[in-house]
């Protein structure tokens, strides 16, 4: 089990992260709320990880704190929830807004997370809501990395932005339509994928 990695960003393509740790480069899928927290390319950076092995692949997740990960391993528990959606709800909600909602009973919230009906919102609750209950946040404040540039750059912060939301489940077109309605001209693309994971 490979349970943390400490190296430098070579790049930060949500939902992809690819770290250089001792000449070797993992790739490894993050949760958005792990990508507001990342230093810029070529710093170091310690990561928690979870790897899911599988007949047909073996996938990496990286999570920037323990409540993430351990969220997020929680999920995993949960009948129906595999490591992309419970990528997707990390990366729409926080952990404390999550959890606030389980122990509360508040499914309507929960259907508010993408790929969430209303069935699933009350499993989540169901199967949740005793692991959950003596939950204990240490996450760290959220931040975000401002970005300028020329038009081409711009262009290619906004392609990124668009890319993570189509990658955690988002139709392209809605993806398109959000993120330009979001921009205004220098957030970055992981602000940009915050603002839009608000209002999709």
């Amino acid at each position: 089990m490979i349970g943390q990695i400490r190296g430098t960003i070579l790049e930060k393509q949500p939902p992809l992260l690819l770290v250089e740790a001792n000449g070797i480069g993992y790739e490894m899928d993050a949760p958005m709320s792990t990508f507001y927290q990342l230093p810029d390319v070529g710093q170091t950076v310690t990561l928690l990880t979870h790897f899911v092995v599988r007949e047909d692949a073996h996938h990496l997740y990286a999570f920037y704190t323990r409540d993430e990960r351990l969220l997020f391993r929680a999920l995993l528990k949960v009948n129906g929830i595999g490591p992309r959606l419970a990528l997707t709800i990390l990366s729409s909600t926080t952990p404390d807004q999550f959890v606030h909602c389980v122990l509360n009973n508040d499914t309507n919230s929960l259907v508010k997370l993408p790929g969430i009906g209303k069935k699933t919102a009350e499993r989540l609750v169901i199967e949740m809501r005793d692991k959950l209950s003596d939950w204990c946040t240490t996450s760290a404040a959220e931040g975000a990395l401002v970005v300028k540039g020329g038009s081409d750059k711009r262009h290619h912060t906004l392609q990124d932005a668009i890319s993570a939301l189509v990658a955690l489940g988002y139709k392209q077109q809605d993806a398109n339509r959000t993120v330009t309605k979001m921009d205004d001209g220098a957030a970055s693309s992981e602000e940009l994928i915050r603002r839009a994971l608000r209002v999709m």
